[in-house]
């Protein structure tokens, strides 16, 4: 991830950016992929960042950790050919410094 967070939590993507939990869109889960998950959604480890992403201007809610609720909006700048020895997905730009994962309340 670009945000460096580790991975210990559920996690998805949703078309419906304003309010991804009610459904409607495409959505691409964690649950989709465990075992006895309990989702409809697409698959997060079979869908590539290029079914997903087609077209520029495209945009996706990523929701991580469903009780701390961390929402990152993902959008298609540009969509081209694959360049040689260049590695993907890759971030072509961000806005902000990262948000830290697990913050420490007790230096406030």
């Amino acid at each position: 991830m670009a945000f460096d967070f580790e991975f210990d939590h559920a996690f998805g993507y949703y078309s419906n950016v304003k309010d991804p939990h009610r459904g409607g869109g495409e959505r691409y889960e964690l649950f989709a992929d465990m075992e006895d998950g309990d989702s409809d959604a697409g698959s997060v480890e079979r869908t590539t960042v290029a079914q997903v992403f087609d077209a520029p201007g495209k945009k996706m809610l990523f929701v991580f950790d469903y009780g701390d609720d961390w929402r990152f909006l993902i959008e298609a700048k540009a969509v081209g050919e694959m360049a040689p020895k260049t590695r993907y997905p890759r971030l072509v730009t961000s806005v902000g410094k990262a948000p830290e994962q697990y913050p420490d309340h007790d230096e406030d």
